[in-house]
């Protein structure tokens, strides 16, 4: 009798302590899982769907393009992070991350003053362009510099940098140039120049072949400015400086084995990430 006492109270002690360890290992497991969740941070990156090889929906309604496929491979190489896609109106990108809707912008930015005033430029470009003046392929008019374009109406998107050079020339120029924004289609530049609504615009070079297949426009005299392509992210915000600097990190690795090179070639006819 005494030995089945003994027996049995063993029994229930091992099964109790058994218990116990399994509930230990179960609710250890799942804190790592936790912890390993709590690691990965989601960056909201917002950007365009009409952009042609930049940002742009491809024939499967696939978002695809220069400027996806760089963050894509960013995001490969950041796991700390996790990058996610959200389109929009070009317009509506900057509103969007100064409200705090998207946490990267994504759309061929450059640096300009007004934009300065509101947010931060990672510091590596990720391509590097020319802006130019944009005329009609059979526009044999001489023209070298803005001064040739007082009087005339120039197409340029509202708030971009090339908007900018305009804006500061007329400041200087007592509004010489008849600047006219662009309301709607970001690439309507083709048909407004080429049949004679507006006299030119500017734009960076590598984008018109891309934006003129067939050759309607043409870039003509000096360059008005170079452009260092970068990401915008929110000011006086240290977890979007913590993520900036990650971003500048990846892009020197992307460059330096050749990655971003490829992506520029792939998308974008040649390197411009030089």
């Amino acid at each position: 009798m005494k030995k089945n006492t003994v027996f049995a109270f063993v029994l229930i002690l091992g099964l109790i302590v058994s218990g116990c360890g399994s509930n230990t290992s179960s609710s250890t497991a799942s804190n790592n899982s936790s912890d390993k969740s709590d690691q990965v941070k989601k960056v909201i990156v917002g950007t365009g769907n009409d952009f042609e090889q930049v940002a742009f929906l491809d024939k499967d309604g696939k978002l695809t393009g220069y400027d996806v496929e760089v963050i894509k491979e960013i995001d490969k190489r950041l796991t700390q992070y996790e990058f996610e896609f959200q389109t929009m109106d070009f317009s509506n990108i900057l509103l969007s991350l100064e409200t705090k809707k998207v946490d990267l912008a994504a759309h061929l930015f450059e640096k300009n003053p007004e934009r300065e005033q509101k947010f931060v430029f990672n510091k590596e470009p990720y391509a590097y362009w020319r802006n130019k003046i944009i005329v009609a392929s059979d526009n044999n008019d001489p023209i070298t510099t803005l001064d040739d374009l007082k009087g005339k109406k120039v197409l340029i998107g509202p708030t971009s940098a090339q908007a900018q050079i305009l804006e500061n020339f007329n400041k200087e120029n007592k509004d010489g140039i008849e600047i006219v924004y662009q309301q709607n289609d970001a690439n309507d530049e083709v048909l407004q120049v080429s049949t004679g609504r507006v006299y030119a615009t500017i734009g960076a070079d590598f984008l018109l072949p891309i934006k003129d297949p067939q050759g309607k426009l043409k870039t003509v005299g000096d360059s008005l400015n170079e452009g260092n392509i970068l990401y915008v992210f929110r000011k006086d915000d240290a977890e979007s400086q913590k993520l900036a600097d990650a971003v500048d990190a990846t892009i020197k690795e992307l460059k330096a084995d050749g990655t971003l090179a490829k992506l520029s070639t792939e998308w974008l006819g040649q390197d411009f990430s030089k």
